[in-house]
């Protein structure tokens, strides 16, 4: 197998393409936790790193059974990659995510201990447990935790209950994504999580912030509906892209969630980075 298509498998197996959406969460987190303790900062985006590389190597390697009868195009059931490697990997990077948090503070790593158990437990429960996504939602939620106890006033509410919209949000993309492409209606109730974080953004946003918090969830409803808007109007949908799209979304959320924290700049620079860098990579290596 030459070099070109090992990157080009590993790439594949890690989800490369969601990976700026952690790190988003990283700086959202960060930031609602005080900011500062630059020096940390390379632990942090390191650490979650190699928690979700981990997590997505594990995924297939959990999956391999059923992704030879119906998804034989994946890196295991291929054979571009032994199953035995793909484990190795998944655990490995695991223990090293946790001891890189371990700069950033005890509870960051503490927190990511309880991360990694529930990347354990998404991966095995998912193809059998329906409500898995609220697992993966909870994931998201604890990178937030991990961020904020990074940050110079460490943990306090904000990374807590941002953390919580986020998994709703995320718990919500998830579910629509259990459904491959399918023509007819869609359930929408799904979409309803996705509202959790302009709701939030709006009644926590009070004084000189809401007109700031108003442009960026104007933005975000316009993408989000953009994304799912024939999830409502029917006919045949790809979900796959629509989950892509969503998914991208992620980093607008962070967005809106920082909100009053950060000048606008800042925040366009990253996010937006974030953002296009997730479109981009979307189109080299599959979102899921």
């Amino acid at each position: 197998m030459n070099v070109t298509l090992q990157l080009r498998t590993l790439l594949v197996l890690s989800r490369v393409a969601s990976l700026p959406t952690a790190w988003s969460n990283c700086m959202a987190g960060w930031w609602l936790g005080g900011g500062g303790n630059y020096w940390k900062l390379p632990f942090l985006l390191l650490g979650v790193s190699l928690l979700y590389t981990g997590g997505t190597f594990l995924n297939d390697a959990f999956d391999a059974d059923s992704d030879h009868q119906r998804r034989p195009e994946r890196p295991i059931p291929s054979g571009k990659i032994s199953i035995r490697l793909a484990w190795w990997l998944g655990f490995s990077h695991l223990v090293a995510g946790i001891f890189l948090l371990l700069f950033c503070s005890q509870l960051s790593a503490g927190a990511a201990i309880i991360l990694a158990l529930l990347i354990l437990l998404y991966n095995f429960s998912h193809k059998f447990f329906t409500a898995s996504p609220w697992l993966l939602g909870a994931c998201r939620f604890w990178i937030y935790i991990i961020a904020g106890a990074t940050g110079a006033t460490g943990l306090n509410g904000w990374p807590i209950l941002c953390g919580v919209v986020m998994s709703l949000y995320v718990a919500g993309s998830n579910f629509v994504a259990r459904r491959e492409t399918y023509r007819g209606a869609i359930p929408f109730w799904p979409t309803l999580l996705l509202a959790a974080p302009v709701l939030m953004a709006m009644a926590m946003n009070t004084g000189s912030f809401r007109l700031r918090a108003i442009w960026l969830a104007v933005g975000l409803i316009a993408w989000t509906g953009w994304c799912v808007r024939k999830i409502f109007i029917g006919g045949e949908s790809n979900i796959a892209i629509i989950a892509a799209n969503l998914m991208a979304g992620i980093t607008l959320v962070d967005w809106l969630a920082v909100a009053p924290q950060i000048s606008f700049w800042p925040g366009a620079a990253i996010f937006l980075l974030l953002f296009s860098l997730t479109k981009w990579l979307q189109k080299f290596a599959p979102a899921s």
